[in-house]
């Protein structure tokens, strides 16, 4: 198995990849953005084995980029949620899906700025105000005529607009959802537990 750590490279992009550089890693932070922050919506909407997960937390928790607090809602439960180290990331993580959608299918989200309701560029950059708002400023929707590929909770949940940051309620998915989803894409997850 290889190691976590470049110790003999002398670079911060080394340092950075120390932190986020593992499978999974920026996945999970990107759910964080989108409001994800329970270890079972975590795990049902990334399919990740359970061991791994809480391994990811866990380092992310020790690096200081996500803070575990008691869940009000469920005794004995945690949330996970962005530091300001880890909302630091919001600006590397949207390049990275600009990036991405270059060359594939592009993006399946869409993101706005709040204040005016005008799309992000590329960049993150607002053309009507002129600024890169921070997260908790930003509004992210689906892309239309994409259709969706999942049919979890989290997913179900980020079919309406959502604000960046915002815990995600999940307890309520949207009626009919799933008559949105092609059958084999139903039948096709119910044969594979999801």
């Amino acid at each position: 198995m290889l190691g976590k750590d470049y110790s003999d490279q002398d670079c911060s992009l080394a340092r950075a990849l120390e932190v986020v550089g593992e499978r999974w890693t920026l996945l999970i932070v990107r759910d964080a953005f989108y409001g994800v922050r329970r270890f079972s919506d975590f795990h049902a909407h990334l399919d990740i084995p359970r061991a791994v997960l809480t391994d990811r937390l866990t380092g992310l928790v020790e690096d200081g980029l996500m803070e575990r607090v008691s869940d009000p809602e469920h005794a004995g439960r945690q949330l996970y949620l962005l530091t300001r180290r880890g909302r630091e990331l919001w600006p590397v993580l949207h390049g990275m899906m600009m990036w991405g959608a270059r060359g594939s299918a592009g993006n399946s989200r869409i993101f706005g700025h709040a204040a005016c309701g005008s799309e992000l560029d590329d960049r993150g950059w607002c053309p009507s105000c002129q600024l890169i708002p921070a997260p908790e400023d930003i509004i992210t929707r689906p892309k239309p005529g994409r259709k969706p590929r999942r049919d979890d909770p989290v997913a179900l949940a980020l079919r309406s607009p959502h604000r960046l940051l915002e815990p995600l309620d999940v307890s309520r998915p949207e009626r009919g959802a799933s008559d949105t989803i092609p059958a084999e894409s139903r039948v096709k997850a119910r044969a594979q537990g999801r």
